[in-house]
């Protein structure tokens, strides 16, 4: 008999992705609705009505939709004044989306680490590295290494669980700084009983193929900043002066979302609260299953905080479980259960090495250990539990 690590790369069960968009409702009605109206480009009444209502979800006043979360963040802090040689504070693990949209703006990043608990942007290091490594003169802060102004925080919900925000807000509203919330990957959770994405002056929601609701691609922007709103719009449809003529007095950018995306959206919202229960169900049949595994640490949430789990995260302890979180990444692949590390440290990688970073250790362990477990909306309990089985016996195996 083959032990478990000599399957074959696919078992005979089938394949369990990580994070699959779950099409249940009116998607199929809305995009038909699109095709046999010809409304299938960037201006249409879907439009409208995903923007509509992802404000009135959040109970924000403004929504700009975009074509991906990258643009999101990009137009984000431009029309909230970054600009070239400014500096912008963002956690040193996150997606590299928001550091590039820093660097589109012609600003430079300063990397913060992540606290061990949730894993989110340690807020007393920003703090603490703002108050000793600025100077704060005529009303700006200014880096005493650098030279450059901080003008903007940009803190990353990761994984589906709130930064602690309310700090941050006292601390942008001290030195008047820029706050925007990257909440890419947290639509639908919860800091201190509000919603994330209305915590700052903006934020940006991303709706990638494999978020909590999908559109294929296509992000967000939202605000209660009406003159905020009204620039983000006027930039991401080629800054276009005259309703006829082609007069543009600026540089502008092609970042709207199609009426087609926005159908999908539309459907897809319709169903966010259920998927969000599945999330926190999946995620606490997790918990519970393998709370009693040598050498996996499960993910935690504060207690001001309700995570809507967008990516199920361990950590891999390799002395206790036997084998490395690659390892273990490879054992599943073979079990046909595919599974993902978290991101490259941002501060690691070539474009980003001559950054400030400051005393960055956590984000590096985690990096090492971290592995994202199958978490799909239309996750089956059986497929729940081959995960579940596999993670059992590889720590058996392995030890």
């Amino acid at each position: 008999m083959p032990t478990l690590f000599e399957q074959d790369a696919i078992s005979s069960e089938g394949f369990i992705p990580l994070s699959m968009p779950e099409i249940r409702g009116n998607e199929w009605n809305y995009v038909k609705n699109c095709l046999d109206t010809n409304w299938i480009s960037s201006v249409g009444a879907y439009v409208d009505r995903f923007e509509e209502g992802i404000a009135t979800y959040l109970g924000v006043d403004w929504a700009v939709a975009v074509v991906n979360g990258t643009a999101g963040l990009h137009v984000a802090l431009l029309v909230s004044g970054v600009g070239p040689d400014q500096e912008v504070i963002v956690p040193a693990l996150t997606f590299v989306s928001p550091v590039n949209a820093i660097r589109y703006c012609q600003a430079w990043p300063v990397f913060i680490d992540v606290q061990p608990h949730t894993w989110q942007l340690d807020v007393e290091q920003v703090i603490d590295f703002v108050e000793q490594e600025y100077e704060f003169c005529k009303g700006i802060l200014v880096n005493r290494r650098t030279g450059r102004r901080l003008k903007a925080l940009l803190p990353v919900h990761l994984l589906g669980h709130p930064v602690d925000m309310d700090p941050l807000r006292e601390l942008a509203a001290k030195y008047d700084l820029v706050l925007i919330e990257d909440a890419t990957e947290s639509l639908g959770a919860r800091y201190r009983g509000r919603m994330v994405g209305t915590l700052a002056d903006a934020a940006v929601l991303s709706f990638n193929g494999n978020k909590l609701i999908s559109t294929g691609g296509g992000g967000m922007i939202v605000t209660d900043n009406e003159s905020l709103a009204e620039r983000a719009r006027y930039l991401t449809t080629q800054a276009k002066d005259d309703p006829l003529e082609y007069i543009h007095q600026e540089i502008g950018y092609n970042y709207r979302l199609t009426n087609v995306l926005a159908a999908i959206g539309v459907a897809q919202l319709e169903q966010i609260d259920t998927y969000i229960a599945a999330k926190q169900k999946i995620a606490a049949r997790y918990t519970e299953k393998l709370a009693d595994i040598p050498g996996l640490t499960l993910p935690a949430s504060a207690d001001w905080a309700s995570s809507v789990f967008w990516l199920y995260t361990v950590l891999v302890e390799e002395r206790q479980y036997g084998i490395d979180s690659r390892a273990l990444l490879r054992h599943l692949h073979q079990l046909g259960i595919q599974t993902r590390p978290l991101w490259h440290p941002i501060h690691t990688l070539k474009p980003y090495r001559h950054c400030q970073a400051h005393n960055i250790q956590v984000a590096d362990y985690l990096y090492e250990r971290a592995l994202s477990i199958p978490c799909s909306v239309g996750l089956t309990e059986a497929d729940q539990d081959r995960v579940i089985d596999a993670l059992r016996v590889l720590a058996r195996q392995s030890t």
